[in-house]
């Protein structure tokens, strides 16, 4: 292993432990506390938490390893070490800091201003954990991976089905910790997601983006690409107008929270290849927005014009 693979793989494993206690901080400091279930696995082991008295980071360890597992068998090997470390350090985390602090946390829950601050602060935070995770390319599970397999399955998109797997802790929420606590994670929801794109994504906050790769290995990423992150790729014919020599390009559309584990792949087959990462405005077509839905907006813009 040369010395520049071994910074790189030193530096993976720096972002998922510091992502994993961030995230931790925010789940065992603020939401827990709070009685906010902001989605996701944590989501639902803060309810089981506040309902049966369980430790939270041993509910998140209990119910991420049967979805790691469901991963692998259907994704693959991408589900592999660095995931896996990583759900294990967001559990151990969250269940020292729970023991170091208590269940209430930090803040007085007799003020109301408490649980906003605890909505903002722990979505920040998760925000940041999970975008230092996600920028080593591995991810902390839980339901990550059933929105990944909706997607996959269905016309939906990953956007789309994370929300509604979120959507589904949160509304079941409401009914244990009351309709105020869930309007307060869906703040925390969007808070996290809003702090990814800030910190994962220094390449912009749309969506997607346009991707061109210029590698003499294009066709080992282009099979990474569409295996382990389900994305097309299109094979462009080019020529370097210096050397004169044919130089194959791939141009891709990939989802943001997947652009890490997409430089990832990259640097895996090839060190010296060339990327070039543009905004995609707007991307309709499969795993994307639909065709349908598009113009089912446009007719609706032009009606209202008219």
């Amino acid at each position: 292993m040369t010395m520049d693979l071994r910074r790189y793989k030193i530096r993976e494993i720096a972002y998922i432990i510091l992502g994993s206690l961030f995230t931790a901080m925010g789940i065992a400091l603020f939401c827990s506390p709070a009685m906010i279930a902001s989605g996701g696995v944590s989501g639902i082991a803060i309810i089981f938490h506040h309902t049966l008295g369980f430790d939270t980071g041993l509910m998140i360890l209990i119910l991420s390893v049967p979805l790691f597992v469901l991963g692998i068998a259907i994704f693959g090997p991408q589900y592999g070490f660095k995931s896996l470390l990583g759900t294990l350090l967001l559990s151990a985390f969250t269940s020292i800091i729970e023991a170091q602090v208590g269940r209430f946390g930090l803040l007085d829950y007799t003020k109301e201003l408490s649980t906003l601050l605890s909505a903002i602060s722990g979505g920040s935070l998760m925000g940041i954990g999970v975008g230092l995770v996600m920028r080593s390319g591995a991810n902390t599970g839980g339901t990550d991976i059933l929105a990944q397999i909706l997607s996959r399955y269905t016309p939906l998109s990953m956007g789309t089905s994370l929300f509604l797997v979120d959507a589904l802790v949160i509304a079941s929420s409401a009914f244990i910790f009351g309709f105020e606590r869930a309007l307060y994670a869906t703040i925390t929801v969007y808070i996290t997601s809003v702090t990814i794109d800030a910190v994962v994504l220094s390449f912009g906050t749309r969506s997607a983006k346009t991707v061109w790769i210029v590698s003499d290995r294009h066709q080992e990423i282009a099979d990474a690409i569409m295996s382990e992150l389900g994305h097309g790729v299109t094979l462009i014919e080019g020529q370097g107008m210096y050397s004169k020599q044919a130089r194959p390009m791939l141009m891709s559309v990939i989802a943001n929270n997947k652009l890490a584990l997409l430089t990832t792949i990259v640097h895996r087959f090839d060190k010296e290849a060339f990327m070039v990462i543009g905004e995609a405005y707007e991307v309709i077509g499969e795993g994307f927005k639909s065709l349908e839905t598009a113009a089912w907006r446009g007719r609706s813009d032009t009606t209202q014009m008219q």
